[in-house]
């Protein structure tokens, strides 16, 4: 099975990436099972079912989130009747939507997705290794393929569940930082793992906002209005090969530019 997982999908930007480039991924590379963190989709923050649904439409199988979910009221709803947008797994019971979900694949295999958010430097949620235990135990056991979305600040922590769940899931996948890194792996138990998968947007930015209003705010400590760069847009992310046993056997970071 061939998976695609996208990087965080930052506004129109990154939008319009997916809308170019992702059909012509698929076909490429046989991809089974397409998978993409998207909530910052809606104006570089959040996400809505209008846009939801837009990304979805274009071929995205299963849309993963994180601490911007929140952003826009109009998704909690959504995120209630739909099982093809997840939130993290580690917030209370009683938060609104699905932790995880299993899809049928392209391929006709049945295909597991789990969202979970990290704690260091971010809210102070459940534990996301015991969390994720738990999911894990709830999978059907004949689901063999799992991939995991770490939304996490701290590369430690992303490391940390990488290791924890070596061998027992397919893939573990960074998000959050949209920057991406260039330690993509097979870990020993079988697991791909990569710090972070990247950003589908706009490059030539700071993590996709207008780097004269980021420079402003550093340079000032003054609140400043965050606007999505328009400039070198690219969708990155990473493509993972699973065996039949629901073990990597490659990841392949992926960086492909819009042309102009």
């Amino acid at each position: 099975m061939n998976i695609l997982f996208i990087g965080d999908v930052v506004g129109a930007p990154g939008r319009r990436a997916l809308e170019e480039l992702l059909s012509k991924l698929v076909d490429h590379h046989f991809i089974d099972l397409v998978v993409a963190n998207g909530e910052n989709a809606a104006g570089g923050l959040g996400i809505t079912p209008l846009i939801a649904d837009q990304l979805l439409g274009q071929g995205i199988d299963v849309l993963t989130s994180g601490n911007h979910i929140w952003k826009h009221k109009e998704i909690i709803p959504y995120l209630e009747a739909t099982d093809r947008l997840i939130r993290p797994a580690n917030y209370p019971p009683e938060t609104p939507g699905r932790s995880f979900t299993v899809v049928e694949t392209a391929a006709g295999e049945a295909a597991a997705v789990i969202n979970l958010e990290g704690r260091v430097f971010m809210s102070p949620l459940e534990c996301p290794f015991r969390t994720v235990d738990k999911i894990l135990e709830a999978i059907p056991k004949e689901v063999k393929v799992i991939l995991v979305d770490m939304h996490a600040e701290a590369t430690s922590e992303k490391q940390a569940m990488g290791w924890f769940l070596d061998g027992r899931v397919s893939a573990v996948v960074g998000t959050h930082t949209h920057v991406q890194t260039a330690d993509e792996r097979i870990l020993p138990g079988g697991s791909g793992y990569i710090t972070d998968a990247g950003m589908t947007g706009p490059v030539d930015s700071v993590i996709g906002m207008k780097k004269e209003i980021i420079l402003e705010r550093f340079l000032s400590q003054l609140p400043q209005p965050f606007k999505v760069a328009t400039q070198n847009i690219q969708l990155q992310g990473v493509i993972l090969k699973i065996d039949a046993q629901g073990r990597c056997r490659e990841i392949n970071r992926v960086h492909q530019s819009l042309k102009s």
